[in-house]
């Protein structure tokens, strides 16, 4: 469910920036800008580690199709995301290749 939420997420038009936040491991990372780097990045370093304090959170979250805790990781070309098998890409790519030599 987690695969899918993300996926479906990441090729919609809804989001339109990205963040680097410490909101979800405590650590620098580039995500989505959403509901929860909004509210938690500003909070501070905590003693416990966010991965594991959230993870009953996020759980429930996907489990109910909430995608707003959910660790959202995503470079800035996000917006250019499709979605498609990693293996669509290289048939293209071979028939361009038949059609040069």
């Amino acid at each position: 469910m987690a695969d899918s939420a993300f996926t479906a997420t990441t090729v919609t038009r809804a989001f339109t920036t990205t963040t680097v936040t410490r909101a979800f491991t405590g650590r620098p990372a580039r995500a989505l800008g959403d509901h929860f780097t909004d509210r938690f990045d500003a909070s501070p370093r905590p003693a416990t580690r966010p991965r594991t304090t959230s993870a009953p959170l996020r759980k429930a979250a996907t489990a109910a199709g909430d995608t707003r805790p959910i660790r959202l990781w995503a470079g800035t070309g996000h917006r250019e995301a499709r979605t498609e098998s990693a293996a669509d890409p290289f048939a293209c790519l071979a028939v361009r290749m038949r059609g040069r030599g």
